[in-house]
C-alpha cells in the first residue's frame, strides 16, 4: 500500500497526469473535427461524350445524380485520360462511345469505358457500385421496353430479364467514416505511447533514486505501482471516446459503465507491459525508444488502418501478444456492434493472460535483481571482514 501511495503522489506531481488527458483529448478533438465529414459520397469524375446525343446526355445526368459521383466536366472529343487525371481534379474518366444512341435504337450492344485512378483507392469509394447499378438499370429498362413492345406484360418481362434481385445493407459503419477506425486508432496509439513510457520509467526512476527495494523486494510492490497509470489511462480513453462521439459522430453503442471494465483490464495489461519493457533500462531516457517494440506493431497489425485479415497468418498470430489487438476487437464488438460483455470472453481472457505473463516476467526480474543486490552486499561484508567472537 505504501508503494501505491508513493506512486500516486509522484503521478500527481508529474507531467503524466496532464499528458494522459490533454494528448488524447486534443487528438480526438482535432482529428474528430477533421474527419467528421470525411464520407466520400461524391467522387469527382470526367465524362468524354463522343456521341453528342440526347441519350448520352441522359446517361450523363444519371451519372451526376448518383450519390457516389459528381460530373465535374464533359468533353466532346477523345482526350488522353492520363492528362485528365494528372491534376487530381477527377478520380475517374467515363467514355461514352460514338453512335451510342444509334446502336441502342438498333438493339445492338455498346461498350462504355471507365478508367479509374487507383493511386488513392479511397477516392474511388462507391464508383464501381454506382456505375454497375446505372448500367444494370439501363439494360433492364431497354430490355423490358422491347419485350413490352412484343406484347409481354411488365411482371413477366422483369422475371425473364432479372429473376433474382440483390438487396444489400452496410452495417455498423454505413458511411465508411474514418472516425471509427483511423481517428480512433490515433487516439489509442497516443494513449499507448504515453502510458507505456510512463509505466516503463518506474523501475529506472526508483533504481536511480535508490528506492527500488525500499519497500521490500516483493514483485507486488511493483505491480501495484501500475494502478495509477492504468486508472488514469482508462478514464482518458473513455473521455476521448465520448469526445469523438460528440464532435466526430462516432458510433458508440455500449454503455460507458459497462465498457469501462474492458478498458480497465486493457490499461492494466498496457501498463504492466510498459513496466516490463522498461524495467532493465539503465536510464529513464532510454525507455521511450524501447516502447517502439509495442508501438509500431500495434499501429500496423492490430486493425487501425487495415483489417488484420489482410495480413498473413504469422502476423495475425504475432499480434495476439499486443494488448491493443484485443482492445480494437472489443471496440468493434461492444462499442460498434453493441455486443454483450459476456460475448467477448476470449478477448478479455487474452488480456488477462497478457497481465499474468507480464507479471510473471516482472517478478522474475525483481527476484533476480534482489538476489544480485544481496549477493553484492554479502561480498562487501566479506571483503571488509567480520569481528571474530571469542
Amino acid at each position: 500500500m505504501k508503494s501505491l501511495i508513493e506512486e500516486w503522489k509522484y503521478v500527481a506531481g508529474s507531467k503524466f497526469l496532464l499528458a494522459i488527458f490533454i494528448g488524447p483529448l486534443i487528438a480526438a478533438l482535432f482529428f474528430g473535427l477533421m474527419f467528421s465529414k470525411n464520407q466520400i459520397s461524391k467522387s469527382p469524375v470526367v465524362v468524354i461524350d463522343e456521341d453528342h446525343s440526347s441519350y448520352s446526355r441522359q446517361l450523363i445526368s444519371k451519372i451526376n445524380a448518383s450519390q457516389y459521383m459528381k460530373v465535374t466536366n464533359v468533353f466532346a472529343n477523345r482526350m488522353d485520360p492520363e492528362t485528365l487525371l494528372a491534376n487530381e481534379q477527377a478520380v475517374a474518366v467515363i467514355m461514352l462511345p460514338n453512335q451510342l444512341e444509334l446502336l441502342k435504337q438498333q438493339g445492338k450492344s455498346s461498350n462504355i469505358g471507365i478508367l479509374m485512378d487507383n493511386t488513392m483507392p479511397s477516392g474511388l469509394m462507391g464508383i464501381r457500385t454506382a456505375i454497375q447499378e446505372i448500367i444494370t438499370t439501363e439494360n433492364m429498362t431497354l430490355s423490358m421496353t422491347r419485350l413490352g413492345q412484343s406484347g409481354m406484360d411488365a411482371e413477366t418481362a422483369k422475371g425473364l430479364i432479372s429473376p433474382l434481385s440483390l438487396g444489400q445493407r452496410m452495417l455498423f459503419n454505413p458511411t465508411t467514416s474514418y472516425v471509427g477506425f483511423m481517428v480512433l486508432g490515433f487516439v489509442n496509439i497516443i494513449v499507448l505511447m504515453i502510458t507505456t513510457s510512463a509505466a516503463g520509467s518506474i523501475a529506472p526512476r526508483l533504481r536511480k533514486e535508490g528506492k527500488l527495494f525500499a519497500n521490500g523486494n516483493s514483485p507486488a510492490q511493483f505491480w501495484i505501482r501500475s494502478v495509477p497509470y492504468a486508472v488514469l489511462s482508462t478514464f482518458s480513453l473513455l473521455l476521448s471516446y465520448g469526445l469523438l462521439k460528440q464532435v466526430g459522430n462516432m458510433r458508440f453503442e455500449a454503455e460507458p459503465y459497462l465498457f469501462i471494465i474492458p478498458l480497465l483490464v486493457y490499461s492494466f495489461a498496457l501498463s504492466l507491459m510498459g513496466m516490463l519493457i522498461g524495467y532493465s533500462a539503465k536510464d529513464v531516457s532510454k525507455v521511450s525508444s524501447r516502447t517502439s517494440i509495442v508501438l509500431y506493431p500495434s499501429f500496423l497489425a492490430t486493425g487501425i488502418q487495415l483489417t488484420p485479415l489482410a495480413f498473413p497468418t504469422f502476423f495475425q498470430v504475432t499480434a495476439w501478444a499486443l494488448p491493443m489487438n484485443w482492445l480494437n476487437r472489443l471496440i468493434r464488438g461492444m462499442a460498434f456492434r453493441n455486443g454483450a460483455l459476456t460475448a467477448y470472453s476470449m478477448e478479455m481472457g487474452a488480456l488477462l493472460i497478457i497481465i499474468g505473463v507480464t507479471s510473471l516476467f516482472i517478478g522474475l526480474l525483481v527476484f533476480r535483481e534482489a538476489r544480485q543486490a544481496r549477493s553484492f552486499v554479502d561480498q562487501r561484508v566479506d571483503s571488509v571482514g567480520l569481528p571474530v567472537s571469542s
